[in-house]
């Protein structure tokens, strides 16, 4: 099976390799089919075994790409692509996360000096030899050298919105088997972090054996790792996955232990031992009537760790409550003071994906969206949601040419909002996502901006300011008397880009005293602001708003990555912009 994030990413590239070898045009062509093809509700496999033609029917699919993803699914591979793999032998990805490196650059590099890997672009940089490339010089040699171990952490790790439908997906097949009784993640895909290492899944079963042959003959398997009895390994959609079957007895003692985080685990086990209990994936043990040598807990045997008597291991629920603990949801296992509020009984009630009545950041056709203004209210209000806000882009810095609305077409939407508004059953506001500069003003007329329902304004362009600036620059917008929302605060995108390096307690602290909301953008490439950032927001006692930054209905669906990652802030409902409804929503707007 071949899921549309598959055939997606193999389009992405095959535009960066023809961009690398300087054709023009086609390459932005096949960028916006693997955006349409990523986007599309139904399995992209099912619909090309209908043929070519219904392929062609995704919106800015032509018949040539179309019947690229045919040849794809019936095979495997794309000749055209193979050919271009042969002829520009380069590791595309990999060079193409380094910032400042686009597919023109790899293909430049690689003419001029044979640079094909991420280490041999290094050597490069190392010796002064990109500076010597016509059209290179020494403060680009220096930028690519400077951002090549960013690059290189990102490729050992992947984005949780390309690792979390893998295992959604497998996790749903494995609960098919019979032989499976419980199947949960576990590890730091469990524990939403923006990206993990490989997915962990954990089976509760009798017949380990039957799971593992099941689990490897998973149709969306790319290929097999490994396999024993109890364990397994497989790639999908280009994502390690690895496979732990345990009795069902101690199915909720291994999933708190794998779940993790390190710190989290090394303090509870420390609480363990100070009541003399033992705490591993076998279950929770009282060892007070064992002799020293029986309660060895430095063996490796599975017998030795289950020494005493077992209190728990069946449920995570009854581990903890054996340790005088709530249950503590997977997203605050840090080590961060969980366990001390578990204890006191003060623990957050987390916001939740049903908590949030309406998105404050979208775009549509009018901007660099995929669908109309109507289209996107009506897939809101399809989803249950009180409001939808309209925030196209504005023209400004770090906005390509085209795509941003000037104060003119800004005050010409209105008219369109208006019209739609008028045939909703939901309430729609209009917005702008206006531009910060570098000195922190604002790219949208303020008589203007003093006339829209809502101002989210964001980062585009700057992005590699010292801290200080960036906080300076992001504090004068929160405290701009027309702003709402401050949007992806540090512009990063995961694996690609780091962003501005902003000092969150001060940027919290200034924002919560001007009653501006600062954003969870739920883009799954963007997770902005980070669960550690989101912290520093509640302890100042401000307000978040957790938006999908969406650009089609599909994306609308994102919503989740960003409540995940409020959680991991300790985000409360009470905490959230658009947790509030309309009503109150729009009292909170300035």
């Amino acid at each position: 099976m071949r899921s549309n994030d598959a055939v997606a990413r193999l389009l992405v590239e095959f535009a960066d390799r023809l961009e690398a070898t300087g054709v023009e045009y086609k390459p932005n062509a096949y960028r916006r089919a693997a955006e349409n093809v990523a986007d599309y509700p139904e399995p992209i496999d099912q619909l090309a075994e209908t043929g070519e033609d219904a392929v062609a029917e995704i919106d800015r699919v032509g018949d040539a790409i179309a019947s690229k993803i045919v040849e794809y699914v019936e095979t495997g591979s794309i000749d055209e692509l193979e050919d271009l793999r042969d002829s520009l032998p380069v590791e595309m990805a990999a060079l193409t996360s380094v910032e400042g490196v686009g597919p023109k650059t790899v293909g430049t590099l690689y003419e001029a000096l044979g640079i094909t890997t991420l280490d041999e672009l290094e050597t490069a940089a190392e010796a002064g030899e990109i500076q010597e490339v016509t059209g290179f010089g020494a403060k680009t040699e220096q930028n690519i050298r400077e951002n090549i171990p960013f690059a290189r952490q990102s490729q050992q790790r992947e984005r949780l919105g390309a690792a979390r439908p893998v295992a959604d997906d497998l996790c749903a097949y494995l609960d098919t088997l019979d032989t499976v009784a419980r199947v949960d993640v576990a590890g730091s895909i469990r524990r939403w972090k923006d990206t993990i290492g490989d997915v962990d899944v954990l089976v509760a079963s009798d017949d380990s054996e039957a799971v593992v042959a099941g689990f490897t003959e998973w149709g969306d398997a790319d290929d097999v790792i490994e396999a024993g009895s109890h364990k397994a390994s497989l790639r999908a959609d280009g994502v390690r996955v690895d496979l732990r079957v345990v009795v069902p007895e101690e199915f909720g003692a291994a999933l708190q232990y794998f779940t993790g985080s390190k710190d989290h685990n090394v303090r509870l086990r420390n609480r363990a031992i100070a009541r003399d209990y033992k705490l591993n994936e076998y279950g929770l043990f009282d060892i007070s009537d064992l002799d020293t040598d029986a309660a060895d807990t430095t063996s490796d045997t599975a017998d030795s760790q289950r020494g005493g008597v077992k209190l728990a291991g069946q449920s995570e629920a009854a581990m903890y409550a054996e340790l005088g603990l709530a249950w503590i949801p997977p997203e605050l296992r840090e080590d961060t003071g969980e366990i001390d509020a578990a204890a006191e009984g003060t623990l957050p009630t987390l916001v939740e994906t049903g908590d949030i009545n309406g998105d404050c950041h979208t775009h549509s056709e009018w901007s660099d969206g995929g669908n109309s203004i109507e289209e996107m209210v009506a897939a809101a209000a399809d989803r249950g949601d009180d409001f939808h806000c309209v925030t196209d882009h504005a023209t400004g810095p770090g906005i390509i040419e085209g795509i941003g609305l000037d104060d003119d077409a800004l005050r010409e939407q209105m008219v369109t909002v208006d019209a739609v508004a008028a045939d909703s059953d939901i309430t729609v506001f209009h917005g702008v996502e206006t531009n910060i500069a570098a000195d922190g003003s604002l790219s949208t007329d303020d008589e203007l901006l003093a006339e829209l329902d809502i101002v989210v304004a964001s980062p585009h362009s700057a992005l590699d300011q010292d801290t200080d600036a960036a906080t300076d620059r992001l504090c004068q917008a929160a405290t701009h008397p027309s702003v709402d929302v401050i949007g992806h605060p540090t512009g990063r995108l995961l694996n690609s880009r780091a962003g501005l390096s902003v000092d969150m307690t001060r940027l919290a602290e200034t924002a919560a005293a001007a009653d501006t909301a600062l954003e969870i953008n739920a883009t799954p490439a963007r997770l902005d602001l980070a669960g550690e950032a989101v912290r520093a927001v509640v302890e100042a006692g401000g307000t978040v708003a957790i938006n999908t930054d969406a650009h089609s209905p599909a994306e609308l669906d994102n919503r989740r990555y960003g409540v995940k990652t409020a959680r991991r802030g300790w985000v409360e409902p009470t905490d959230v912009l658009n947790a509030k409804p309309s009503s109150e929503l729009r009292a909170f707007l300035h």
